[in-house]
């Protein structure tokens, strides 16, 4: 299923069709973190806030604080919003607005968040998968701005993905494509956290697993960068982490490249603020390993909306479904 990025009219979960616009405020429900924002049509981030998600401590009291951050953030910009956009990771149902079993928010299951957005702030509320409302932002704002054949990874606590075919947001059947993370790279290799499966990308290049393997091999507590400072000053044990880390990353992108032929993969997420130390020998391989011309014409680049990427995807979303 593909998308239009263009404006639509906004349709709240009871049906109602409202005639509102920007600015709006995206809500990022991430496994590691909460961020909030309030965002104008241009893309441009009016007030930021962010917060351990705790997500242990299930749907209620972790919404309520995600709300209440919300209420502050528009405090903070001084403007009315228009509509609420929500980012989670998947199975979710968009349509229905409702969080299914998010993997990386165990214990969550059929969560009626947009509805539950809605009473908070008396706005319409609208919910897409996180990476693929990253997607949609970094094509519109961001790194990918003019292209027409774009995909975005995202790598931090899991890994996600979304894909721009021919200028428009493919979402899949039932809104929940684009799982970049569960792409198989070793199918004899580590049980993946958030799937279950054996050898996923996520397994070997998501933060979480990077702290895992670390540990494993004697390097207990280091996060991602943290363990690509140690490589780069010549940690044998890390440098051979973070070349495994390259190469899971190089691989499972060739793969995807192959499939997509894109123009730009755009990554981003924590682990991406390792920068070229990351982004430099995967470009190479990928570019290499790639068939022609998909490999060759591609580019990598980290993510232009930085930190801001998840509540400028959620806003992004929301802006989509305001009348313009």
């Amino acid at each position: 299923m593909v998308a239009s990025i263009g404006a639509t009219p906004a349709v709240g979960t009871d049906g109602t069709e409202t005639a509102a616009r920007g600015p709006v405020l995206g809500l990022d429900i991430g496994g590691t973190k909460i961020a909030v924002g309030v965002v104008d049509d241009q893309g441009s981030v009016l007030s930021y806030l962010r917060a351990p998600s705790k997500p242990e401590q299930g749907p209620d009291e972790s919404l309520k604080r995600l709300f209440e951050l919300g209420h502050r953030a528009v405090a903070d910009a001084g403007v009315d919003i228009h509509a609420v956009g929500i980012g989670c990771g998947g199975p979710l149902d968009s349509e229905r607005g409702i969080l299914i079993a998010p993997l990386h928010l165990p214990g969550w299951r059929d969560v009626a968040v947009t509805a539950l957005a809605e009473q908070a702030f008396e706005q319409p509320a609208f919910l897409e998968n996180d990476a693929t409302a990253a997607a949609a932002a970094e094509h519109r704002f961001g790194a990918g701005v003019g292209t027409r054949h774009m995909l975005y990874l995202t790598i931090s606590t899991g890994v996600g993905g979304g894909v721009i075919v021919d200028g428009e947001l493919y979402r899949g059947a039932e809104g929940n494509g684009s799982e970049f993370g569960h792409v198989t790279v070793d199918w004899h290799g580590r049980r993946c956290r958030g799937c279950g499966r054996l050898g996923c990308l996520e397994a070997y290049v998501s933060g979480t697993s990077i702290s895992e393997r670390a540990g494993e091999a004697g390097l207990p507590g280091l996060n991602a960068s943290q363990l690509a400072a140690s490589a780069e000053a010549g940690d044998p044990v890390a440098r051979a982490l973070w070349d495994e880390t390259i190469e899971a990353l190089a691989c499972g992108l060739t793969s995807i490249v192959n499939l997509f032929e894109p123009e730009l993969v755009v990554i981003g997420g924590g682990v991406s603020n390792t920068g070229e130390q990351l982004l430099g020998p995967v470009r190479v391989r990928v570019q290499a390993e790639a068939m022609t011309p998909a490999g060759h014409d591609v580019n990598i680049v980290r993510a232009g909306l930085g930190d801001h990427v998840g509540v400028v995807g959620a806003a992004a979303i929301a802006l989509d479904r305001i009348i313009a």
